[in-house]
């Protein structure tokens, strides 16, 4: 196979993880005889600092002409001055826009190796493997927005989340399908007994999942009751879909079961056109040039990139079970050990890796 990626390496410790991920999938591709052509493109706030523009066009034009994209990560208090004219976060949202990235993947997964890591007891997480879908161009934060002067010395802002039938339709089809191959369960996230928005959410994916998928386990589950099943029962759910915001804070409460964000990886997916794949953790500025930040979660983030943009099943499942057999071994970066055990540092777990592939 020949294929295009296009880095985004972004802030702070983005450049240093998307390097060790792109040696990765260039030892995977010497091995089974591809060819991966990369190219390396700016955003966020070192696109800022450049030009001015957190997504400048030419970066949107390569993405475009690209087969996948890896994503480092942006931002860092450096540009968070509230008054500024954009920001680095900017840049994500208009690439979603730009590429048509409406569903975001995001497994949540504990590593044998790492469940005492968590901070909640073995015996909740262990077993956990949930495959969060959360739709990414629609609701809250793409709504209409606004703040007016109501009466001197008093503003009112308002966000309006906004979803069509169609938008729902394809986040829950994709999430069912992938259901499919999986445990056959799929649990849909709203706040129907409060909101208007999730009552056409529950209509359209009861009706959806009735015609199509009756196969599935299908279960709905209030965003509040779920945010207290997820630290009670994480090992009871499959599949989980649910909307832009409501996806946003559960993923992030979901991130903490496996104990570290350094090992978790994400992918946005479109209909069409390449796909966008990122570590969900930060930038981490304090960590930054250190040599100490954890590159698993990016590299996982390749192993994603392999399965479901260049369709590499085989590939994709090599570089899972190296990083598996380095955890097994006992290589540990600084986020994964207690204080004062010995941990190793980013090209040095990036080579266990290289050498278990």
């Amino acid at each position: 196979m020949q294929a295009s990626i296009v880095l985004l390496p972004g802030d702070g410790i983005g450049p240093e993880v998307t390097g060790q991920a792109e040696r990765v999938l260039k030892l995977v591709a010497e091995k089974f005889g591809h060819t991966f052509r990369f190219s390396s493109h700016p955003i966020g706030g070192i696109a800022i600092d450049n030009g001015g523009d957190p997504l400048p066009q030419s970066t949107i034009d390569a993405c475009r002409a690209s087969d996948a994209i890896l994503l480092g990560a942006v931002g860092g208090p450096k540009w968070d001055d509230p008054k500024a004219k954009t920001r680095p976060e900017a840049g994500l949202l208009k690439i979603r826009k730009e590429l048509g990235l409406f569903a975001n993947l995001r497994p949540i997964i504990t590593f044998p190796e790492l469940v005492d890591a968590s901070p909640l007891r073995r015996e909740i997480v262990e077993g956990t493997d949930i495959l969060f879908f959360r739709e990414l161009t629609g609701g809250l934060y793409f709504g209409p927005s606004g703040t007016e002067q109501v009466s001197p010395g008093i503003e009112r802002s308002y966000s309006t989340a906004v979803y069509s039938t169609d938008e729902i339709e394809r986040i829950v089809r994709m999430a069912a399908v992938a259901a499919r191959s999986r445990r056959k369960k799929l649990t849909m996230v709203d706040k129907a007994n409060v909101l208007e928005v999730s009552r056409l959410w529950r209509r359209v994916s009861a009706a959806l999942i009735e015609k199509e998928f009756s196969d599935l386990t299908y279960e709905v589950v209030l965003v509040d009751s779920m945010a207290m099943h997820l630290l009670s029962r994480p090992t009871t759910f499959d599949v989980v879909v649910t909307s832009n915001m409501f996806g946003d804070i559960l993923t992030d409460e979901a991130s903490m079961l496996p104990g570290s964000l350094g090992m978790l990886p994400s992918a946005s997916l479109g209909s069409s056109g390449p796909g966008l794949y990122e570590p969900i953790h930060g930038s981490a500025p304090d960590i930054a040039g250190k040599g100490i930040a954890n590159p698993l979660a990016t590299i996982l983030a390749a192993a994603m990139l392999l399965r479901h943009s260049l369709g590499l099943e085989k590939e994709a499942e090599v570089i899972e079970a190296a990083v598996r057999k380095v955890l097994a071994a006992g290589h540990r970066t600084a986020d994964l050990v207690r204080k004062g055990q010995p941990s190793v540092g980013t090209i040095s777990i990036t080579d266990y890796v290289l050498a278990a592939i």
